[in-house]
């Protein structure tokens, strides 16, 4: 049985109930979680304020970077448990597990070098004057992080928060908590001070409310859902709670007439089955040029043919999706094509040893998706792309811009001009041209626009979101 992690001790909810902790390549209980309550987001509040208040402000920014460095370490010497961990728990194919392992020790690295480097300035002012400006943390952030990507979101959250000099209590998804309960421990070997990182297990309608909710809480970190991301904002909204929230997208991958497709169609498949496409930046809409179109949806017709799903542990191209409400909302998608009659062109195969009771997928690509279609529009979160065409860059855009999401986009042409163009006319937080995503990207920052959220995380930017500015003005004659 999994215990929350509160100032350092490992430590039952309050309430004495429980969480089964479910492998979705095989649909079965395998541990126990805490389902905790309010009483017990109060003791972490409680246990971080103390820990901010003391010992972790008394620490200078160099000796933060010195213990995130540590850790850093610490999560690379433990990355195959870590990994076999989040494999287990969140149906990750070995690669992917390993993967995400390697880039929250990356994220703890980056914002190790970070620490000390975060600085204000001084401003031109009147004669008699000098002003200047310090960064200063919130305090106590609270970090609501999703079942898709827990290592790597709890790395760019978290370690952007503890570089700022706040101290974190941290709100892993139910389906999702024994990787970050693991690296909460390991932080507390290599000497974070107790109550620095917290995490408490629960249902996000009873721990993450609460959480919003707790005036002990200085700024809220949400990556999740556009419908809960407004409850996060109008809870924290109660007590003028700052909030970074990352809430999904509908993200285009545009393929001009010039573009290479031998390098472009391997990333456009990529990115739409990674993680069983349960990512919010997935590519899960592909936007061709009638020139193309047809060559086009051939050879990804082709390869999705190819593509092959199963248990985690057989390493495939995709593993299950999360959950069995999951699979069914795929499912519900899938069913709406057909009563519209968007034709499957291709799909890939589920393994014959695969368990009946595991939560699985073959990827999916459909074409022809009208543009004002749920598919066009909403996120499915599941391995499904839809295809459509487009006659010229206008309309090109216009279908790029056309849903109520702006997270990443991707742009394939050799044309310079257009390049820029596109990058400037697209509504997102990221545009890569002639690739997608930049491997990870640590260093650069995340986030959206419309309904995709605000506020940055990655990268040097996302200190700023963890800090507040304070303005030193000094009259010395």
């Amino acid at each position: 049985m999994q215990l929350n992690f509160i100032g350092h001790h490992a430590i039952a909810s309050l309430s004495g109930r429980t969480l089964p902790v479910i492998d979705p390549s095989d649909g079965q209980p395998f541990d126990e979680i805490q389902r905790s309550d309010a009483r017990d987001i109060d003791a972490a509040v409680r246990a971080a304020r103390a820990c901010f208040d003391g010992p972790w402000s008394a620490l200078s920014a160099a000796e933060r970077g010195r213990l995130l460095m540590a850790l850093s370490r610490l999560v690379a010497e433990h990355a195959d448990e870590l990994a076999a961990m989040e494999q287990r728990d969140c149906g990750k194919p070995t690669a992917q597990a390993r993967a995400d392992a390697a880039a929250l020790a990356r994220y703890f690295e980056f914002y190790a070098g970070a620490c000390d480097k975060l600085h204000g300035q001084t401003l031109p002012y009147q004669h008699g004057y000098s002003v200047l400006t310090w960064r200063e943390p919130h305090g106590v952030t609270g970090h609501v992080i999703p079942w898709n990507y827990p290592m790597q979101i709890f790395g760019r959250s978290v370690g952007g928060a503890l570089a700022a000099g706040n101290c974190c209590v941290v709100k892993p998804s139910e389906d999702a908590c024994l990787s970050l309960l693991r690296v909460a421990q390991l932080a507390a070997d290599v000497g974070f001070p107790a109550g620095c990182i917290n995490i408490v297990t629960g249902h996000g309608h009873e721990v993450g409310d609460a959480l919003a909710r707790h005036p002990g809480v200085d700024h809220i970190s949400f990556t999740g859902s556009p419908r809960v991301g407004t409850l996060i904002q109008q809870a924290a909204a109660e007590r003028h709670c700052p909030v970074t929230l990352e809430l999904g997208g509908k993200s285009p991958q545009i393929l001009f007439a010039d573009a290479d497709l031998d390098a472009a169609l391997p990333v456009v498949i990529n990115a739409i089955v990674q993680n069983a496409g349960q990512t919010c930046s997935a590519g899960s809409r592909v936007l061709i040029e009638q020139a193309i179109y047809d060559t086009v949806l051939e050879r990804l017709g082709e390869a999705f043919t190819q593509l092959r799903v199963g248990p985690a542990a057989l390493d495939l191209d995709l593993g299950p999706l999360i959950r069995q409400s999951q699979q069914q909302r795929v499912w519900d998608f899938l069913s709406d094509a057909q009563a519209s009659h968007i034709p499957a062109v291709a799909q890939g195969v589920v393994v014959d040893d695969a368990p009946e009771s595991g939560f699985y997928q073959a990827p999916v690509l459909l074409a022809d998706v009208p543009a004002t279609h749920r598919l066009a529009q909403e996120e499915v979160f599941g391995p499904v792309l839809a295809a459509m065409p487009f006659r010229d860059e206008d309309h090109a855009v216009e279908l790029a811009n056309a849903t109520r999401f702006g997270l990443v986009a991707g742009v394939w042409t050799q044309g310079g001009a257009r390049q820029f163009r596109m990058a400037r006319r697209v509504k997102s937080g990221q545009v890569f041209i002639n690739h997608y995503g930049a491997g990870g990207g640590v260093e650069l920052p995340f986030g959206g626009v419309k309904s995709s959220g605000h506020g940055r995380e990655k990268g040097f930017e996302a200190l700023y979101g963890f800090t507040t500015l304070k303005t030193v003005a000094v009259r010395h004659g």
